[in-house]
């Protein structure tokens, strides 16, 4: 096991990086929130297509790269850096992971970049409650989901329903979009009014939010990255009484903190994305079912720590950039409310420290 990025990782974030900078711009990121369609889709066709960021999970039989969680993890954190409104981790991380191991059809369509699939979950699902409100009758699907993020511009949704997941094209569906907080990821209500669904068979909807919520915290750790750069940045131009205001010694105390929360970050993020990949899809032995549990801990870890530290390094940006900060012209906000949507995405972080005293064999307290 390594924390340390390998120098493919490495290549692969300065594709993305580069493509970012050039496309996904602050000032682009704001025009589109203020637009009429939010997700950029151009910029996620040539990041699923020409990068090849959408099959990063898929396996090579079906099209895709092979790669594992260290990889999309890295995208993760470049995309984080950029609030970039684009379905990765909608669909290319949590519908992906449902379909791993189920050899569906959608696994090569996925890698191509020829479709968009959400799983119809809200977005606040913990992993460790079962979730569901759609009922299924001989492959027919009633029922309501809301706050589904990536449903708005999704070809397919995976529904689970009835202990099974279902593919239900969005056509049969009345997806909603309705108001959300992190304007770079809007939310949506799904409505099923007898809609013909396909089952897919040996769908594990559990474990794909888990990973879902262990690779969020990388995206949490990009978020928090930015926020913390730009203020460093911030304070060392913008003066007081003649000095910059860095050289304050409050404020060099205060950075000094929120930098060793983003290191402590950096460590639990990429503890969960080498351990989720380090886990086998199917547990066959008792080795197998330890990688998996040791998966699901550091996932629990990272997602309580990082969504901690996303929301309290986002704030203290806002504060340190002064009236600046309050404004909507500058993008500060934007990280603010992705770090905010995201403490509660996939689980709070009491949720998961729950589950992870649990998964620690911790004593209940008295």
């Amino acid at each position: 096991m390594t924390l340390l990025y390998t120098e493919v990782e490495e290549e692969l974030r300065a594709s993305v990086r580069d493509l970012l900078a050039d496309r996904c711009g602050s000032d682009a990121v704001l025009r589109r929130v203020e637009s009429a369609s939010p997700y950029d889709m151009d910029l996620w066709k040539t990041l699923s297509r020409e990068i090849g960021v959408a099959g990063l999970l898929v396996p090579e039989e079906y099209g895709g790269a092979g790669a594992s969680a260290r990889e999309v993890a890295v995208v993760l954190e470049e995309l984080g850096r950029a609030v970039a409104p684009v379905p990765f981790l909608t669909s290319s991380v949590l519908a992906t992971s449902a379909l791993i191991g189920t050899g569906d059809e959608l696994l090569g369509r996925l890698a191509a970049g020829e479709v968009t699939v959400a799983l119809t979950v809200s977005f606040a699902a913990s992993p460790y409650r079962p979730a569901g409100s759609v009922t299924v009758r001989d492959g027919v699907l009633s029922g309501q989901v809301r706050a589904v993020a990536g449903a708005d511009v999704a070809d397919v949704l995976l529904v689970p329903a009835g202990g099974g997941l279902y593919a239900v094209d969005t056509a049969d569906a009345t997806v909603e979009a309705v108001a959300s907080l992190d304007l770079t990821r809007p939310v949506a209500t799904v409505t099923l009014s007898s809609a013909p669904g396909r089952e897919i068979a040996g769908a594990d909807v559990r474990r794909a939010l888990v990973t879902g919520a262990g690779l969020l915290a990388s995206e949490q750790l990009g978020v928090a990255e930015w926020c913390l750069d730009t203020t460093l940045a911030y304070i060392k131009e913008r003066h007081q009484f003649a000095r910059p205001i860095g050289s304050f010694q409050a404020i060099k105390h205060r950075m000094a903190d929120l930098w060793l929360d983003v290191v402590r970050a950096r460590a639990a993020a990429r503890n969960a994305a080498d351990l989720l990949a380090a886990a086998p899809h199917i547990a066959t032995d008792a080795a197998d079912a330890a990688a998996v549990e040791a998966g699901e801990l550091a996932a629990a870890v990272a997602k309580s720590w990082c969504s901690e530290v996303a929301l309290r390094v986002a704030e203290e940006a806002v504060q340190l950039h002064g009236g600046i900060g309050m404004t909507w012209e500058h993008p500060v906000h934007l990280y603010l409310k992705r770090a905010k949507s995201t403490e509660i995405a996939l689980g709070t972080p009491g949720a998961h420290r729950d589950a992870l005293a649990v998964l620690a064999d911790l004593p209940a307290p008295a």
